[in-house]
């Protein structure tokens, strides 16, 4: 579950993708997804081969909201070498939940993803 901290207070469905084999999979031969993903470590992505938009945040090891912007298929995505994590939903999700630059996230899960 990701929750939004200083946001809109937004609990979402959160998948996480933390092997070499996940990150690279991504969200690719999906139409869509309910929640977000999470790509860690990661500090940019491409939208080659997607088959829909998505919003794409990049966070700090402290899982703070560097950027946040919406990017159409068949994209490369900027490098942000303070970016540990980057997260992807649907696009147009992002703003719903109050998530822009600046802003904390949680992510509940068994394992501490701010290192």
């Amino acid at each position: 579950m990701l929750s939004v901290l200083d946001g809109a207070g937004t609990e979402v469905p959160l998948e996480i993708a933390a092997s070499y084999r996940s990150r690279t999979r991504g969200l690719l031969g999906r139409d869509g997804i309910e929640g977000a993903l999470l790509l860690t470590p990661a500090s940019s992505v491409h939208t080659f081969r997607m088959r829909f938009a998505i919003d794409v945040a990049h966070l700090d090891r402290r899982l703070r909201v560097i950027a946040v912007r919406t990017m159409v298929p068949g994209r490369l995505g900027a490098l942000r070498p303070r970016a540990r994590h980057v997260l992807e939903a649907e696009a147009g999700a992002m703003a719903g939940w109050g998530l822009r630059p600046g802003v904390l996230v949680s992510v509940a899960t068994g394992q501490d993803l701010r290192t």
